[in-house]
C-alpha cells in the first residue's frame, strides 16, 4: 500500500506562534499544511484568511492544502490561489450545483481542487464533477472545531468514495478530516484513504516527530 499523506491542521496551532509551529511541522515530517479557513457563518467558528496564508506560505516550503469552510467561496478562489495554495478544496454544501463551476475557477488558477462532503452528505453527490477533482476531502466530524472524537459510518463511505474513483478510472486521494488518531487510522487507510487531517493529534503531543511517526508506523 502507499504511504499515506500526512497534513497537520493548523487550526490546532498556537496562532502567537505561527512561525515556530510551521518550523516544527516541517522537522516532525509532515507532508503539507492543512489550513481550515473558516467564516463564522458557513461553520460556526473564525479562523484566518487570505493574508494569514500568504504569511504562512512566506515561512514554510511544505504544500499549503487550503479547506475554505466559507459561504460563496468562488468569491475567493483567485485570492487564496495567489496566496499561495497548492491545494483549494471547497463543500459541496457551499456550492451545490456551482460546484463544478468553481472546481475548474481552482484549476484555471493553476491549483489542485477538491470537493468535499460532510458526514451527513453522500458521496453519490460528486460523482459528475470527479472529473475536476483532484484529491477528495470526506470530512469524519461536522465541520467548526477541532478534537472532535471521529464518526464511524464514516469508513464505509471512504470504501464507497474508492469504489466510485475505482469506477470513473481517477485515481486522486482521498483525504479524511476530523478525530484522526493513532487509533483508527488503519481503519481509513484500509479503508482507501491516501491523506489524513490530523490536528490534536500532532498539535497536542509533547514530541510532534514521534506523533507523525506513530500515525505512519500504524497505516504500515
Amino acid at each position: 500500500m502507499s504511504r499515506i499523506r500526512i497534513a497537520p491542521s493548523l487550526l490546532s496551532a498556537d496562532f502567537a506562534a505561527m512561525g515556530e509551529e510551521l518550523i516544527s511541522m516541517e522537522r516532525a515530517g509532515a507532508d503539507l499544511l492543512h489550513c481550515d479557513v473558516m467564516d463564522g457563518v458557513f461553520v460556526p467558528n473564525i479562523t484566518f484568511g487570505i493574508k494569514m496564508v500568504a504569511d504562512i506560505r512566506k515561512r514554510t516550503s511544505l504544500p499549503l492544502d487550503c479547506h475554505l469552510m466559507i459561504v460563496e467561496p468562488w468569491k475567493y478562489v483567485e485570492a487564496f490561489a495567489k496566496a499561495g495554495a497548492a491545494y483549494i478544496t471547497v463543500h459541496y454544501e457551499a456550492c451545490g450545483d456551482r460546484l463544478g463551476e468553481v472546481l475548474q475557477a481552482i484549476r484555471g488558477c493553476g491549483v489542485k481542487a477538491g470537493a468535499v462532503v460532510n458526514p451527513d452528505t453522500p458521496v453519490s453527490v460528486l460523482q459528475n464533477v470527479l472529473p475536476l477533482c483532484d484529491m477528495v476531502l470526506l470530512m469524519s466530524v461536522f465541520p467548526g472545531f477541532g478534537g472532535q472524537k471521529y464518526i464511524g459510518s464514516v469508513t464505509a463511505k471512504i470504501r464507497e468514495m474508492k469504489d466510485m474513483l475505482r469506477a470513473a478510472g481517477r485515481d486522486i486521494p482521498i483525504e479524511i478530516d476530523g478525530g484522526i488518531t493513532p487509533d483508527n487510522v488503519a481503519e481509513v487507510k484500509a479503508a482507501g484513504a491516501g491523506g489524513i487531517v490530523a490536528g490534536s493529534a500532532v498539535f497536542g503531543a509533547a514530541d510532534r516527530r514521534a506523533a507523525v511517526a506513530a500515525l505512519r508506523e500504524r497505516t504500515k
